[in-house]
């Protein structure tokens, strides 16, 4: 096993012990840092040239939008739900766009509102286990 591979076992172990460990409340948070790590390495690509690795990143960060949608209670008695659903799906037809056009300033704006709806997710307790 080369040295690549070990660490790329090593990464994946990691990975699934800090979610299997995780309460609800930090595999969201977890959803945005990666979120906002693939839409970072997006911008880098972008800068780069790198059209295979930005497309990589951009559909990751959907992804991971996508994810969030599916978390979303729609049963709950407020609007808050119907409005992240709605955002998260306006972040993702901006990512979108942003591959398209190979524009960095949809990348900048979804990179925006994830790091304030992270910052606020931030800011919740969580529920004690």
């Amino acid at each position: 096993m080369s040295s690549q591979d070990k660490l790329s076992a090593y990464k994946k172990v990691d990975l699934i012990s800090r979610v299997e460990g995780a309460s609800p409340h930090r595999l969201i948070q977890m959803l945005y840092e990666a979120a906002i790590a693939a839409i970072a390495q997006a911008k880098g690509a972008l800068a780069r040239d790198d059209v295979v690795l930005r497309g990589e990143q951009i559909t990751r960060a959907m992804t991971i939008l996508a994810g969030l949608r599916d978390t979303l209670d729609q049963d709950m008695k407020s609007s808050l739900p119907h409005d992240l659903d709605r955002l998260y799906d306006y972040m993702q037809r901006r990512l979108r766009q942003a591959h398209m056009d190979a524009d960095e300033k949809p990348l900048n704006e979804v990179l925006e509102l994830l790091k304030t709806i992270k910052s606020g997710w931030d800011e919740i307790a969580p529920d004690p286990q």
